[in-house]
């Protein structure tokens, strides 16, 4: 099966270990001097509406992905737990 960078873009990448849903393929990597993907780039969410930024970007491993499918991408990635970051508001009701 051949497939095209923007063919690639519109895969859902699945987490094979814990079945979690890492999101799109945003950009891959390239090595220059063999001309090989080297990496998969999921950019990170947007945090508040993207007032403050984005999360870190995943960025998968060549070795790490097991199968290329028609819809989806498997991949057997190690995810750190995402932490969630409370606003503490400088007053109180």
């Amino acid at each position: 099966m051949t497939c095209r960078v923007v063919e690639i873009r519109h895969k859902e990448v699945i987490n094979k270990k814990d079945g979690s849903r890492l999101g799109f393929v945003d950009d891959v990597e390239v090595d220059t001097l063999t001309a090989k993907v080297v990496a998969l780039v999921i950019y990170g969410r947007l945090r508040w509406f993207g007032l403050l930024g984005r999360c870190d970007d995943i960025i998968i491993c060549w070795d790490n992905i097991e199968l290329i499918g028609e819809d989806t991408i498997l991949v057997s990635f190690e995810c750190e737990p995402r932490k969630h970051k409370r606003f503490k508001l400088p007053f109180t009701f």
